[in-house]
């Protein structure tokens, strides 16, 4: 997975204000476009289709995550950065969407599993997004909490390269 970065990185354009952010290297599995569909926890007899798409922002400095889904069913489209904190040794991932609701997010990716997660008193929320083998497919699986303790469905995805 390393050398796919590395590939990418090399045919852009080198900025030298802004050289590869070598911390974000293990994120490149999901770089790309991908088609989604899948099933919402609030709306659960409503099929979900849509786009996403995680590209290298400033040669490499920060990932763009842009995400849509059918516009009939209510689900935001949203925009995150993802980023990292290279004296902690920690990601973080910022989200906006066109409700104008921001939120900042844990990331963490392990053993191809990408993690994002938020712990608020009113509404927590986490996601894990498995990277297949070949790399073709995403499972993202999401869940929302209003009290900090029990679980529910939210947002469930399965990612497929175009």
């Amino acid at each position: 997975m390393q050398l796919r970065y590395y590939e990418i990185m090399s045919k852009q354009q080198p900025d030298k204000a802004f050289p590869p952010n070598h911390s974000l290297q293990a994120f490149a599995p999901v770089i790309g476009e991908w088609k989604t569909a899948g099933t919402h926890g609030m709306i659960p007899d409503t099929p979900l289709h849509g786009h996403t798409s995680f590209s290298w922002h400033e040669s490499g400095a920060f990932i763009v995550m842009q995400s849509s889904i059918n516009e009939d069913v209510g689900i935001p489209h949203g925009l995150a950065i993802l980023a990292s904190d290279d004296a902690l040794g920690t990601f973080a991932m910022a989200y906006y969407d066109e409700r104008g609701v921001s939120r900042h997010y844990h990331l963490s990716i392990q053993d191809n599993v990408v993690k994002w997660w938020r712990e608020q008193p009113s509404v927590s929320q986490r996601y894990s997004l498995t990277i297949s083998e070949d790399g073709h497919t995403l499972t993202g699986k999401g869940e929302i909490s209003k009290d900090g303790i029990t679980w529910e469905q939210d947002l469930n995805l399965v990612y497929s390269k175009v």
